[in-house]
């Protein structure tokens, strides 16, 4: 091989550890991933304006393959925005505040319904949705609003966010860094994935309840605040403008009536990936312009624009980050020949493809190491308090490794994306879990701390199972 083309495979290596070395120092990699796609680019090209415009190109690239995600995270938070200003979301969530009687069915009551609407609305959303709602439920009976933050989180963040079951955002992400279908994630994730739930819901209710009953965890336990905020109030704009009774009545069965549709629809007619959330966000998209023309009657239309403009601004907010990295480790794939032209040798599949079968003649690498190094990776791409920004790096170090073991690319890509969605995407980074800190009124290092143990326990079980399902 070339001698260029070597260095081209140990640059690209080299920059992914810088990357990771960065995510743990918790500093920014945006400049990091601009570097290497230009050092890249010198090598392949030996010229400066193509490594340059190349920068342009490969993020071109990343918004593509990711426009869909970003499109419909944008919609459903547009849609959650209105159903809190028409108290629709209040009506849907009053039939479960009934079945709250004690500290711990409220505990599970406010994590399962966390679990459930954080699919289909992602947890930011939710925790705006429900936290004010059912929040003051759960102190009447007794549990701590730090309790509260931990069920939110748990099932939200680590639970419905890692899994990403309806929207498949997450899966999608670590599926294109890998090389494989979306489904093929999402088969593999789901045994992994209640591993890992039940395992940490269930160690962090234990905790929970020997602390309330030793003392140590009160109703004044972390609080900062006498009780939650409404984060959907904005300047000239009431808080909540109710619809009529019957309206939101109404509208909270046909609502949820909507989106089981399009369940049925994903199943009986098998769509999946882009197709499903294309049904999801056409959905979203539909009910806030319906509600926005209800709600606002003469001023629905511009309105409903405003809507939108407020779920894009959160929607490019979040990925915001994630758009260098995914331009950088899509290099190490196909967009690689894309941007820079076919330099590679032929039978290449790929920088990090070649890198795995690099690895496998020359590395003793096995099941119980790959595994364990993808749930490592994965949890220190989290570190950064953005649960989708090492998603990528997770796909590409998951192909590495089954192209060295020979199998379980699948089982280690769903392996990584549970790790640094559990890790960084609210559930034990400090500067993550402000929003549901926010709401419960509490302190989050003090939900961080909180949720440390349960989490690292849940990733060793699922590290563990991950092993024997390769």
């Amino acid at each position: 091989m070339d001698v260029t083309l070597v260095s081209l495979h140990w640059v690209y290596l080299a920059f992914v550890l810088l990357i990771i070395g960065f995510m743990v120092m918790r500093r920014d990699t945006t400049a990091v991933c601009v570097v290497g796609i230009v050092t890249l680019g010198l090598l392949a090209t030996q010229s400066v304006s193509h490594s340059v415009a190349g920068v342009f190109s490969s993020f071109i690239y990343a918004i593509k393959e990711l426009i869909g995600t970003i499109l419909v995270i944008s919609l459903i938070v547009a849609l959650s925005k209105i159903l809190i200003r028409t108290g629709v979301n209040e009506t849907m969530i009053s039939p479960v505040t009934r079945l709250i009687r004690t500290p711990s069915l409220a505990f599970w009551i406010i994590g399962i319904v966390m679990m459930i609407i954080s699919w289909f609305f992602w947890p930011s959303p939710a925790v705006a949705l429900i936290g004010a709602v059912l929040l003051p439920v759960a102190l009447r009976v007794g549990l701590p609003a730090l309790g509260v933050a931990i069920a939110m989180n748990l099932f939200g963040h680590g639970i419905a966010l890692s899994s990403d079951f309806v929207i498949q955002g997450a899966p999608k992400l670590t599926a294109d860094a890998a090389g494989i279908p979306v489904a093929d994630v999402i088969g593999a994730s789901v045994p992994l994935v209640v591993v890992m739930g039940v395992v940490t819901t269930v160690v962090a209710f234990w905790y929970m309840r020997r602390d309330m009953k030793a003392g140590r965890l009160t109703m004044e336990t972390g609080r900062t605040a006498a009780g939650p905020a409404d984060t959907s109030a904005e300047a000239g704009d009431p808080v909540k403008r109710p619809l009529p009774r019957a309206v939101r009545i109404g509208a909270a069965i046909v609502i949820p009536l909507l989106f089981a549709l399009d369940i049925v629809a994903m199943v009986r007619l098998h769509l999946q990936g882009g197709d499903a959330t294309a049904l999801i966000g056409g959905t979203a998209l539909f009910v806030t312009i319906v509600l926005s023309l209800m709600l606002h009657r003469n001023d629905g239309l511009e309105r409903s624009t405003k809507y939108l403009i407020e779920g894009f601004q959160f929607g490019f907010k979040v990925f915001g980050p994630v758009i260098p990295i995914a331009a950088f480790f899509y290099l190490g794939d196909a967009a690689f020949a894309d941007i820079f032209g076919k330099v590679l040798p032929e039978g290449s599949h790929g920088i990090v493809n070649d890198l795995g079968l690099a690895l496998a003649h020359t590395v003793p690498v096995n099941t119980s190491v790959s595994a364990a190094t993808l749930a490592v990776v994965g949890a220190i791409t989290g570190l950064d308090g953005s649960g989708f920004s090492g998603l990528s790096l997770a796909g590409s170090i998951a192909k590495l490794f089954s192209a060295a073991i020979g199998s379980g690319i699948a089982t280690l890509t769903a392996l990584g994306q549970i790790a640094g969605i559990w890790v960084g995407g609210g559930t034990i980074i400090p500067w993550a879990l402000i929003p549901a800190a926010a709401i419960c009124g509490v302190d989050p290092f003090e939900l961080a701390r909180r949720n440390l143990k349960p989490v690292v326990i849940g990733l060793v079980v699922t590290t563990i199972v991950a092993i024997l399902l390769i």
